[in-house]
């Protein structure tokens, strides 16, 4: 067993988180079990379950391993209306879900006050967390969407070294998307981010320094998807993580942020079926499904032909396989703990 995980009541330091995560395959067994563990002492066995609308796939940036860049012409673009978006909130909402996720590209055509619209709207009739997931945005409209009723804000910020998120990324640069992170916290959003695990030229190192990034944040959520490769894109031609680095980097921020709510990526089922169920045996609670294309009459939301990147079961089929693992289907918002 790892000098590491011998005593994982105490702050894991870089050094030893680097060793977690060096950790041979074949004898991932006792990391996997120690991070199920903490997670069931700190968070418990309920695994929220989390309603995503992504409704649009307009994107301003031009990450070369995302699927919604601007430059990616085979991408048969969509935006859902103000009013679609808030019946698909409503169906979410009578179906159970208790956070909804509203996800987009950065798509300056939604504005501060359609956005804060959306919000507002669905907050009066239904009793959810509403997350938005919409890129870098402007602090004011930070402001003016907190006010309108937003709990919660996603924003990755992809890799913690400034060399490698400035070749992913031609537009932004890491200090800022870090600024964005600390402003949104300070003003009382609950806050997600992380980074993508397995993009080219990442190290161990570099993982290590992202789950360190996200601790430093104070993140109430922390997301470590694995990168799978996008057709029409510059790295379409990359290997896919690897599913063992994946589900080590989840065990490791398990250990290193035991009381953080984890999400275990659907993206880990493209890599492995059913790896989102294999993310919450290593220290995962949280499944953010994708519900976009099951909500939808408009053939135009369909998810093979729009949204690439996302990998989402059938949602009866994942409460069955959640339930079968021994967990249970949270009743709360999943606010944390």
């Amino acid at each position: 067993m790892p000098h590491s995980l011998q005593n994982t009541e105490k702050q894991l330091s870089r050094e030893e988180i680097i060793e977690l995560l060096n950790t041979e395959e074949g004898l991932t067994e006792p990391l996997f079990k120690k991070a199920d563990s903490l997670r069931k002492k700190y968070i418990g066995d309920d695994v929220h379950l989390r309603g995503v609308i992504i409704f649009s796939n307009y994107c301003e940036q031009n990450c070369l391993y995302c699927s919604m860049r601007e430059e990616n012409f085979s991408v048969d673009r969509y935006r859902m209306s103000a009013e679609e978006i808030i019946l698909a909130a409503k169906k979410l909402s009578n179906a159970g879900y208790k956070t909804i996720v509203l996800s987009s590209g950065e798509d300056s055509y939604y504005d501060t006050d359609i956005i804060a619209y959306i919000v507002y709207t669905i907050k009066q009739f239904a009793d959810v967390a509403v997350t938005l997931s919409l890129g870098a945005r402007g602090f004011d409209e930070y402001r003016t969407w907190k006010i309108a009723g937003a709990d919660r804000y996603i924003l990755k910020f992809e890799s913690s070294n400034p060399e490698l998120y400035n070749i992913y990324n031609e537009k932004t640069v890491l200090q800022d998307r870090i600024q964005h992170l600390r402003f949104l916290k300070r003003i009382g959003y609950r806050v997600g981010s992380g980074s993508i695990v397995g993009l080219p030229k990442q190290s161990v190192e570099d993982i290590a320094d992202d789950i360190l990034l996200v601790r430093e944040l104070d993140a109430d959520i922390a997301s470590f998807s694995p990168f799978v490769p996008s057709p029409f894109t510059p790295y379409q031609n990359m290997p896919t993580a690897s599913l063992g680095m994946a589900l080590k980097t989840l065990a490791v921020a398990r250990l290193a942020m035991p009381q953080t709510h984890i999400v275990s990526s659907t993206a880990l089922n493209k890599i492995s079926e059913n790896g989102c169920i294999d993310g919450l045996n290593c220290g995962a609670n949280v499944i953010l499904s994708d519900l976009t294309s099951t909500i939808s009459t408009n053939e135009k939301y369909s998810l093979d032909k729009n949204i690439i990147s996302d990998y989402s079961p059938d949602p009866h089929k994942l409460e069955s396989l959640i339930e079968t693992s021994g967990r249970k289907i949270a009743t709360t918002k999943g606010d944390p703990v």
